[in-house]
């Protein structure tokens, strides 16, 4: 089957089979692999991007549910090749350690500032209860998405 989605700022038809997930078709058939894929189950949420706007673990979601959509992967937060706010923040407030769950971490962040853009540091912990990070005790990560919520809402 043939689907059209919009991904990163650009339309995209791709032909797929019915049970292509979303994950794949990202990394795969559009080589966008900053999307990673560690569980496959929906559990660590490493594979997070947003559709039309809200956070989504592509790992289960069928690439042809998300047909007509608009698609952003953590390749298309940045702009004009500089870091969006959140990705710069993670940066700056060493929000990663070996970086896997990083992409997943800053999209579900840019979800949740994107409808609270104050959070509190016990609103953010919850709201990454489904992303897992093996390396860190997610201080850090709390502290990028403060520095990045307060960047957005500076901006």
């Amino acid at each position: 089957m043939d689907i059209t989605l919009a991904v990163n700022g650009r339309q995209v038809t791709a032909s797929i089979e019915a049970n292509t997930l979303l994950s794949a078709l990202l990394r795969e058939g559009l080589a966008l692999t900053g999307t990673h894929v560690a569980c496959d189950t929906s559990q660590c949420g490493a594979c997070t991007v947003l559709v039309d706007g809200a956070s989504v673990k592509s790992c289960t979601l069928l690439a042809a549910e998300a047909a007509g959509a608009t698609v952003v992967t953590i390749e298309g937060l940045a702009a004009d090749g500089a870091l969006h706010p959140m990705q710069q923040a993670f940066h700056d407030e060493h929000g990663l350690q070996c970086g896997f769950c990083t992409p997943g971490m800053v999209m579900s962040a840019v979800d949740l500032v994107a409808g609270n853009p104050d959070p509190s540091e016990a609103e953010i912990r919850a709201w990454l209860k489904g992303n897992i990070c093996r390396c860190t005790g997610y201080q850090n990560i709390v502290k990028a998405i403060c520095a990045g919520a307060a960047a957005l809402r500076s901006a």
